[in-house]
This record gives C-alpha cells, structure tokens and sequence, in this order.
C-alpha cells in the first residue's frame, strides 16, 4: 500500500473513532504511519482527505447495506419491507460511528459549497437505490417520480431513526414500533 491509501485508510480510521471535527492532521499521519506532509502532497488539506474518506465509509457502508436489505427470496413485500426495516435497525446498533460519520458530512457540507454539492448528489443517487431495493427493480429502472417519492420518504425516515439512535440509543425505535408507527401513518391518509 501506497502512502495515498495509507492515508485514506488512516483517515477512515481517525473517522470512526474521533469524528470529523476532532481529528486532526498529526491523528491521520499516525495513523497512517507517514509524516504530515503527506497529506498535503497526495490530498492537498485534511478536509479534503477527511471528505474523501467519509464517502469511501459511505460507499462501503452502501454497498454492504444494499446487499443486507434486498429482499430475500420468497418474501412478499410486507416481509421484505419488515426486514429492512430489522436490519437497519440492527446497522445503527452495530455501527454507530459510521452512522455518527454520516451525521457530521451533513454539518460539513453547510460550511463547504462543494462538498454540499457532491452530498446532494448522493443523497439523490441514494434515493433511486432505496427506490430500486423497495420496488425490488435495477436501480436503472426505478423512475423518477419513485426517486423523489418512494426513495426520498424511505431515506427521510431511515436519517430520522438513525438520529433517534445515535440520541438515546436505550430508547432507539425497534424495528416492530417503526412499522407500527407507518401502519397508523398510512390510516391517515
């Protein structure tokens, strides 16, 4: 491994035990195991590196989480539905640095026009593949208006639970009072 992904690495590590706002650039290099100038010859400036290893967290959380809530074979939807919502329930118990992470990207990207930018555009990317999971479709055929209906709602409710967790996690909505909760939701309308 190069000193690059030695720092990234290093940066991803430094994420999830201190958070953004807490590491600095001495806790990468160590890390990492290189020397400060390091980070500003491969990445230019911590918060670069920092942002750059926040959404390698996310992409690696992505992909394993995508898997983790596909339906699995024989579910029907209100099965496939209530497994989601279990395994979520279990990824904010498990891993709540990662969901901690998520959180202090979100307060970054107010300060960081850039960054804001490229969040936007994966919190977008994130609803179509919700969208696609919940329909049970290829991410290339989910439409629109499921993007910014189905996959934004599903992403609404899943960064209000993983707040309510990462709050008061001994009083975390279950799985079982989150589907209770949208069972009265949908009476209402």
């Amino acid at each position: 491994m190069g000193n690059r992904e030695a720092l990234l690495d290093g940066a991803k590590q430094c994420l999830r035990e201190k958070g953004y706002d807490r590491t600095s650039v001495r806790d990468i290099a160590a890390a990492a195991g290189v020397s400060t100038a390091a980070i500003g010859y491969h990445y230019g400036s911590r918060e670069t590196l920092l942002t750059q290893a926040l959404f390698a967290i996310l992409d690696e959380w992505g992909d394993s989480l995508g898997r983790a809530l596909a339906p699995a074979a024989g579910d029907d939807a209100v099965r496939g539905f209530e497994r989601m919502w279990e395994s979520l329930v279990e990824q904010f118990a498990a891993h709540p640095d990662l969901w901690l992470a998520t959180v202090e990207l979100f307060l970054q990207a107010q300060r960081q026009p850039e960054l804001r930018a490229q969040l936007a555009g994966g919190i977008a990317q994130g609803w179509r593949g919700m969208a696609g999971i919940l329909q049970s479709v290829p991410e290339d055929e989910v439409s629109e208006r499921s993007t910014r209906t189905l996959g934004m709602v599903q992403t609404a409710l899943i960064s209000g639970v993983m707040v309510q967790t990462l709050s008061d996690p001994a009083n975390a909505p279950t799985a079982a009072e989150i589907l209770e909760g949208l069972r009265q939701l949908a009476k209402l309308t």
